[in-house]
C-alpha cells in the first residue's frame, strides 16, 4: 500500500505516529521562506501537511506525504475540520502525478459552475466532496437493499438486457442485429415479463436492482435510463408486498442516515389527491387542500356556481409580500397547469378579505371562508374551481410552488399511496384508458363496476 491512513481519519489520538498519506493537493499556502502548508485531500477528507517551501506542488497534483502527526500550534486549530486539531510535520513529499490547473474549483463553488462544463470534465467533478458522498451513499443504499431482501428470503436474479419488443406502454430503445439484418432487440423498459416467468417457474420471491431504459421525452422526473428495485412475490396479499418493500426502504434509509425512520403511513390515492393534490405528495410541509364546495353551494359568483369542485389552500403570513404582478404570475402558472383561473384573496386586519372577487361573495360566504381556513391577518388564500381532478392537481402544483423546499433538504418523509384508479380517462370512442401495465387487475370489490362505472375501479397493487 502507498499509504498507511486516509486523509480524513487522523485525530489527536494519532499524535506522534509516523504516517503516510496519498491524495490530491487541495490547496497550498506559503508560510515564509522555508515552509508551506499543503491541504492533502482524498475521499475521506483532508489533512494539513507542513512541507518545505522548495517543494513544487500545486493544486490537484497527486502526491504522497510521509511525516509525523503533531498537535497544531495554539490558535491555529480548525474546528470546522474533523482533522483540524492535528497536522503532519517533517513531511517528505513524493510527486506521483503532476497536473494542469483545474478548469473549475474543487470546493463548493463548483456547484455554481455550468453543468455542461462539469460533465465535460467529469473526472474533476467526481473528485468533489459532494459527488463522492453521492456515489458512496448510493453504494450503501444498494448494499442495504440486497441485505434486506436476502434476509426476507428473496432471490436476486439478473434478467436479460436484450429482449423481444413488448407492448408495455413506454417507447423502447431498439438494438439492430448484425447477424440478422432488419431485426432488432429491445432494451428492457423493466423486467416485467421475466419476473412473471420466475413466479410461474416457482422461484417464489425475486428481486433485482434493475436498469431500465425508455426512449421517452426527457422531463424533470424522467430519464432515458434509471435504476429501480424490482421485486415480485407469490402467494401473498397486498400488505405482504408493502411490508417487505417498507422494511427494505427503511433499512436503506438507516444505512445512509444512521437513523431508522418511523413506520411509513399509508394514504389511498383519493385521499392523497383530496388533501395534497398529488399522488406523490411532499409531506415535509403543511398547506393541505381545503374543501370549499359546501361554502359556495348557493353562490351567485358564476365562476363558482358552475364548478363541480371548489378547493383552496392557505399560504400563512405571505400576503404582504405578494403584489399584483406576483399574483398575476401565479395565476398564469395555474392556467398552465390546466385551470381556467386562480382566485386569490388576502386576509387583512380584522379578518377583512381583499380581492377583486370579494364583491361577488355574500357576508356569510366570506365568514365561512375565514372559518374554514382559520385564516388570520396576513394570510393568502388561493382557490380553484373546476372538475374535481383539475381542481386537485392544479392546487397541488401551486402548493409545491409555494411551499416545497429543495429535494435535498430534510427531514425525509416516506409515504405509501395505495388504491390507484385502474383507468385514467376515456378515448375518443368512450373506452377506458388503462393507467397501468397489463398485469394489473381490478380490486375484487370493484369488479362489478367495470361496466357501469369503470372510472371508479381501483387497481389492485
Amino acid at each position: 500500500m502507498l499509504r498507511t491512513h486516509l486523509c480524513g481519519e487522523l485525530s489527536s489520538s494519532d499524535i506522534g505516529k509516523t504516517v503516510t498519506l496519498t491524495g490530491w493537493v487541495n490547496k497550498r499556502r506559503e508560510h515564509g521562506e522555508h515552509l508551506a502548508f499543503v491541504d492533502l485531500r482524498d475521499h475521506s477528507g483532508l489533512t494539513q501537511c507542513v512541507v518545505d517551501n522548495a517543494v513544487d506542488v500545486r493544486s490537484e497534483y497527486v502526491i504522497q506525504v510521509t511525516g509525523v502527526v503533531q498537535q497544531r500550534p495554539e490558535g491555529t486549530v480548525n474546528s470546522d475540520l474533523p482533522t483540524g486539531e492535528i497536522e503532519i510535520s517533517d513531511s517528505k513529499v513524493t510527486i506521483l502525478s503532476a497536473a494542469e490547473p483545474p478548469v473549475f474549483p474543487m470546493d463548493e463553488r463548483a456547484d455554481d459552475v455550468d453543468e455542461m462544463v462539469r460533465l465535460k470534465h467529469r473526472y474533476l467533478d467526481l473528485r468533489r466532496s459532494r459527488m463522492q458522498k453521492n456515489l458512496r451513499a448510493r453504494s450503501k443504499v444498494n448494499a442495504a437493499i440486497r441485505n434486506s431482501m436476502i434476509d426476507q428470503d428473496f432471490v436476486e436474479v439478473e434478467t436479460p438486457m436484450l429482449m423481444p419488443s413488448t407492448p408495455e406502454g413506454a417507447r423502447e430503445f431498439l438494438v439492430p442485429s448484425r447477424q440478422r439484418p432488419g431485426n432488432f432487440y429491445a432494451l428492457p423498459q423493466s423486467p416485467q415479463l421475466y419476473k412473471q416467468l420466475l413466479m410461474v417457474g416457482g422461484l417464489d420471491r425475486y428481486f433485482q436492482i434493475a436498469r431500465c431504459l425508455r426512449d421517452e421525452d426527457l422531463r424533470a422526473d424522467r430519464q432515458y435510463e434509471f435504476t429501480q428495485l424490482d421485486m415480485e412475490m407469490s402467494f401473498v396479499e397486498v400488505d405482504d408486498v408493502l411490508d417487505a418493500a417498507e422494511k427494505t426502504v427503511l433499512d436503506a434509509a438507516e444505512a445512509v442516515t444512521g437513523v431508522r425512520p418511523d413506520t411509513v403511513p399509508r394514504l389511498t390515492w383519493h385521499e392523497a389527491m383530496e388533501r395534497f393534490g398529488s399522488d406523490k405528495p411532499d409531506l415535509r410541509f403543511d398547506m393541505e387542500l381545503v374543501e370549499l364546495t359546501d361554502v359556495f353551494a348557493s353562490t351567485e359568483f358564476k365562476a363558482f356556481s358552475s364548478a363541480e369542485s371548489i378547493k383552496g389552500i392557505k399560504a400563512p403570513g405571505v400576503a404582504g409580500d405578494w403584489g399584483r404582478n406576483k399574483l398575476d404570475g401565479l395565476t398564469d402558472e395555474a392556467k398552465s397547469f390546466g385551470a381556467k383561473g386562480l382566485v386569490w384573496i388576502k386576509v387583512a386586519e380584522g379578518g377583512v378579505l381583499e380581492s377583486p372577487v370579494v364583491k361577488f361573495m355574500s357576508d356569510t360566504e366570506q365568514a365561512d371562508l375565514v372559518k374554514k381556513f382559520e385564516a388570520e391577518q396576513g394570510d393568502l388564500i388561493l382557490i380553484v374551481a373546476d372538475v374535481w381532478h383539475t381542481t386537485c392537481t392544479v392546487l397541488g402544483e401551486v402548493r409545491n410552488r409555494l411551499g416545497r423546499p429543495p429535494v435535498y433538504q430534510g427531514p425525509y418523509k416516506y409515504l405509501w399511496v395505495t388504491d390507484f384508479p385502474l383507468f385514467v380517462g376515456k378515448d375518443d370512442a368512450g373506452n377506458p384508458i388503462p393507467g397501468h401495465h397489463p398485469f394489473c387487475h381490478p380490486h375484487p370489490e370493484d369488479i362489478d363496476k367495470l361496466e357501469s362505472d369503470p372510472m371508479s375501479v381501483r387497481a389492485l397493487a
